[in-house]
């Protein structure tokens, strides 16, 4: 489907046209016809899509991803009581709590994911909003308001400055109508529209109004062609809903991660279930194994951290100006490797300004800056003062009321973008405008029209013998065409070709800047024309053709300031940039010079060819670095030829793309494998920026389409705003890979005791109770810190993660997480343990198979290695006080592991300490493990007892050696780049 298949009604005459709508070119449809009509193609009305309902949504939340895993561990774990239950008659209750605490996490991380995301796509909302009220159509003669969901295929209607195109419309007559199609196509320049067929193109000709743009001036008679959903916009509203969109890289970074996990606890469960059975464990106890191991490696705060810390950076990029819409699309910006930006309003301030001037044979700069300050050329100079004054004077634009205070780039204007451009400019750099033309009143005037390309007003003088004076502004060429003279250092030379050639050579060197160039001329009447003489702007009553030439102005929608230093901040970050825009291909070409998307020195096959004079054909494509594509050659390409564009050519800009291009050129860049951002600010922007892995709208003058469809939105529309984003997004990804590698390894010191107990058969050394304490209690803010860790050096060097082998959990991670700091934090744990029994009188070698005894109810005259006997509640004291001191030595180790994970490659010492958060989460997890022990009545609520000062001291050498062992393999990578310990160890 193309957004093209627009008939040829455009092409068709106008007795032709209404013999295929059967229509009265005078007096429209008859009622009966109309309503027949609207019978057939049902209410000219856009279609919404099926939209997900919330209950859908939010069961997504609650059972997607991540979420899944801990529902798993809960259903196990209910699991694991009924058998206990009916096994015994008496179960420990550890089950049953652990499996209430799982869903509550699941359900309370669910409900909050929920409500930072419900703010969902209301696309089609938008497009509603987009659509007129009411119409003007002519039937049977007569003028009637109807509603636009009214209006029928074949209508006659009438449209005038002001009104909202109610369906895509064939002109027949109009008198100096221009519309707004920048929400379509993106130019910002208002279009005219006349009754003539002028281009192949649909979407280019003149006699095409599309449904939904805006008539900004005159007024125009057509027949509508299409409504509802066959209208160009009605295509791009199902173009857009019916894009698939896929998973975001952190999702599916999350689903890896699940996968691993789950491969990791379902290999040791099954292991284990086999071993026990082995070890003579009757079949119940082997499953309730199992399930403990299986639950046992389940990071149940994960969930919660990995939605905290998105919450968290989307809120740090919202004070930046980026406004995060879907959380997870706060990472895909750190990964993307490709920006398709659009040039209106984005990489440009979206607004015309004058930029050079040429007359006296000089062309002289004028300033672009944002903000305007003052002008630097020869303001003496006659000619300048004749120029300003035509340029103030045959000018239709004015100020809106009441905007003395702004200053004059921020007043708003009537008028369109050129003629507001020039007001402004000669506001500030001649004289008051108004003034101006209190001074010289208009007399007579023709208006602009694309068949005359000039606009012409004759102006009263008080001050001169003669009393008139005509001004024209218009295209350069026709001006020239209409002056015999030209006005040189204030005076008047007849034109000749030393003139000529100049004036040529200007014109090129301005256009070949992608400006828009306006010719200037005048003529002093001669006496003849009389104050009080009737002039006649229909039958032309007056000399034109011997005016004098003044000079140009060229006017450009200048970049912003901030672009360029962007542009090489992705350029360094190995992020490619590209510009898609619906403008000509000049303009665009000139804009992506200036902001640094073609860079300085590179050249096009054309600049090329044009330099060595040899047509384009035989210039050697391998040495051309940039290219500009213009979508009629794109129109004819195959996806294979596309691809070839963006593989081989490391700056590209297209131009004249239509929305269907737009989302093509989308498809083919992610076809490489590249992670694409799209930014855009038009409904024609829509169908890309929803397809793109983020889309980037802009906040102030994106249309509510192109926000809706968005996933981010730049609240200050500027380019810059993204390179922003982007170190965002490449921070919370080393982040939150700094947060699971802390929350993995304390999996290693929660498991093994569990495989001792069942291996060994020794007393239960940490039970379920302790590890959620560990897991949602004092490993929870410390993960969470890590959130708010600053970027490492090297951040914006790096270049974009590769999606396929750089993944949020490697091999390198879990490897460094359990296979080493895990292993260390155990021995922490199983040293204060067998201190605790030893101290008791049960010594290390006595406890082994000792376990059936020790939790036999019956058995209360178990013996020590000393020999003294004990009852069955007092050997569950110490087992609690060993669980309780395993719970704390834990908690010590975990202070060395969250100091080493603040950096993967620096010296913390080079960090610093400057995230406080961080110290805030040590504190808070060692004063929770005290409160736990020894705050009374523990012991009976979560079996906590008290500790003597000497067992926290138990574990300290063992958080120095993680210390001190992670510096010094740090040292090691910074000193090897690239060695065999970076290449095993980092992560």
């Amino acid at each position: 489907m193309t957004l093209l298949s627009l008939q040829d009604d455009h092409k068709l005459t106008l007795e032709e046209l209404s013999a295929k709508y059967s229509v009265d070119l005078n007096k429209g449809l008859s009622p009966k016809k109309a309503k027949e009509n609207l019978l057939r193609d049902g209410p000219n009305a856009i279609t919404p899509p099926a939209t997900t309902p919330e209950w859908v949504k939010f069961c997504k939340q609650l059972f997607g991803g991540f979420s899944l895993l801990l529902w798993t561990g809960a259903i196990l774990c209910f699991l694991a009581y009924c058998i206990q239950l009916y096994a015994h008659q008496e179960p420990s209750k550890d089950n049953l709590f652990l499996g209430i605490v799982l869903s509550v996490v699941v359900i309370i991380t669910g409900c909050f994911s929920y409500y930072q995301e419900a703010k969902s796509s209301k696309i089609m909302e938008s497009f509603k909003d987009m659509v007129p009220q009411q119409a003007l159509v002519i039937r049977d003669g007569e003028k009637m308001q109807i509603d636009v969901q009214d209006v029928v295929v074949g209508d006659l209607v009438e449209v005038k400055g002001g009104d909202r195109i109610p369906a895509d419309l064939r002109l027949i007559s109009s008198q100096g109508c221009k519309v707004d199609n920048s929400s379509l196509t993106g130019e910002s320049e208002p279009q005219s529209r006349s009754p003539d067929f002028t281009h192949e193109n649909p979407l280019e000709t003149r006699n095409i109004c599309f449904f939904s743009t805006n008539c900004v001036e005159g007024t125009a008679q057509g027949i509508v062609i299409a409504t509802g959903d066959s209208t160009v916009m009605g295509r791009i509203a199902t173009l857009t809903s019916g894009l698939v969109v896929g998973k975001t890289p952190i999702a599916k970074e999350i689903e890896h991660f699940i996968h691993i996990i789950t491969m990791v606890a379902i290999f040791l469960g099954v292991t284990f279930f086999g071993l026990s059975l082995l070890l003579g464990y009757d079949w119940l106890e082997a499953v309730i194994f199992l399930i403990g191991i299986i639950v046992a490696n389940v990071p149940e705060g994960l969930l919660a951290t990995v939605t905290v810390c998105l919450t968290l950076t989307a809120k740090r990029m919202a004070r930046k100006n980026c406004l995060v819409k879907n959380l997870e699309a706060v990472e895909t910006l750190g990964s993307t490797s490709t920006i398709c930006s659009d040039k209106t309003g984005t990489l440009t301030q979206n607004r015309m300004t004058v930029a050079h001037l040429w007359f006296d044979y000089n062309v002289h700069e004028a300033d672009t800056n944002e903000r305007q300050f003052g002008e630097t050329f020869a303001k003496d100079s006659d000619t300048w003062i004749i120029l300003a004054q035509i340029a103030g004077l045959c000018n239709r634009a004015d100020f809106k009321a009441h905007q003395e205070t702004l200053p004059i780039a921020q007043r708003e204007t009537t008028g369109d973008a050129s003629e507001s451009a020039l007001l402004k400019f000669i506001e500030q750099s001649y004289s008051s405008v108004k003034e101006m033309r209190e001074k010289y009143p208009k007399v007579a005037e023709i208006p602009f029209n694309s068949t005359n390309k000039y606009q012409l007003s004759i102006h009263l003088r008080e001050d001169s013998s003669q009393a008139h004076v005509l001004m024209m502004k218009g295209a350069p060429e026709k001006i020239m065409e209409l002056c015999s003279t030209f006005f040189l250092n204030g005076q008047e030379y007849p034109i000749d070709d030393e003139m000529r050639t100049a004036f040529q050579k200007a014109y090129l060197e301005l256009g070949g800047m992608g400006e828009r160039v306006l010719g200037f001329c005048f003529c002093n009447l001669p006496s003849s024309f009389f104050k009080g003489f009737q002039f006649n702007t229909d039958e032309i009553n007056f000399p034109m053709d011997t005016l004098c030439f003044v000079g140009l102005i060229s006017m450009i929608d200048p970049p912003r300031a901030a672009v360029p230093h962007a542009v090489s901040k992705c350029r360094s970050s190995g992020i490619k940039v590209i510009m898609v825009t619906g403008d000509h291909p000049i303009t665009a070409k000139a804009i992506a010079k200036g902001v640094g998307i073609i860079s300085e020195g590179a050249e096009t096959a054309e600049d090329i060819a044009a330099r060595l004079n040899i047509p384009v054909s035989q210039v050697d494509t391998r040495n051309v670095t940039a290219i500009v594509v213009h979508g009629a050659d794109l129109k004819n390409m195959s996806s294979e030829e596309l691809d070839r564009i963006l593989q081989n050519h490391p700056e590209i800009v297209f131009a004249r793309t239509s929305p269907q291009q737009k989302l093509n050129i989308v498809e083919g860049c992610q076809r490489l494998g590249a992670i694409v951002a799209v930014t855009g600010d038009g409904v024609n922007d829509s169908p890309a920026l929803k397809k793109a892995d983020i889309g980037i709208a802009m906040g102030i003058t994106g249309s509510d389409v192109s926000k809706q469809a968005a996933d981010m939105i730049l609240l200050d529309d500027n380019f810059a705003s993204i390179v922003t984003g982007v170190e965002e997004g490449r921070l919370i990804f080393d982040n939150l890979k700094k947060s699971i590698a802390y929350t993995l390894t304390s999996n290693i010191p929660e498991i093994t005791p569990f495989l001792l107990f069942i291996i060994l058969s020794i007393p239960l050394p940490l039970g379920t109770i302790t590890i959620l304490c560990i897991d949602l209690g004092t490993d929870m803010v410390p993960a969470i810190s890590l959130a708010y860790e600053t970027a490492e050096s090297d951040i914006m060097k790096r270049h974009p993660r590769n999606s396929k082998t750089d993944n949020l959990v490697n091999h390198r991670l879990i490897g460094m997480a359990y296979g080493q700091i895990g292993m260390i934090q155990a021995l922490a744990g199983f040293f204060t343990y067998f201190v605790i029994l030893a101290e008791n009188g049960f010594k290390p070698f006595d406890l082994l198979g000792i376990r059936l005894k020790w939790d036999d109810r019956s058995v209360n005259d178990l013996e020590d290695s000393y020999g003294q006997q004990w009852t069955y509640e007092q050997r569950k004291v110490v087992e609690f006080t060993c669980q309780t001191a395993f719970f704390v030595s834990i908690v010590i180790v975990q202070w060395a592991d969250l100091i080493i994970c603040k950096t993967r490659r620096n010296s913390v010492f080079q960090q610093g300490t400057k995230n406080k958060v961080l110290i805030f989460g040590i504190l808070e997890e060692t004063l929770l493990a005290a409160f736990l022990s020894y705050t009374p009545g523990m012991d009976v609520a979560l079996r906590m007892y008290p500790l003597k000062l000497a067992w926290w001291f138990c574990a300290l050498p063992y958080s120095i050696l993680i210390f001190a062992y992670d510096e010094i393999r740090k040292l090691i990578i910074r000193q090897q780049p690239g060695g065999w310990l970076e290449r095993e160890t980092y992560y």
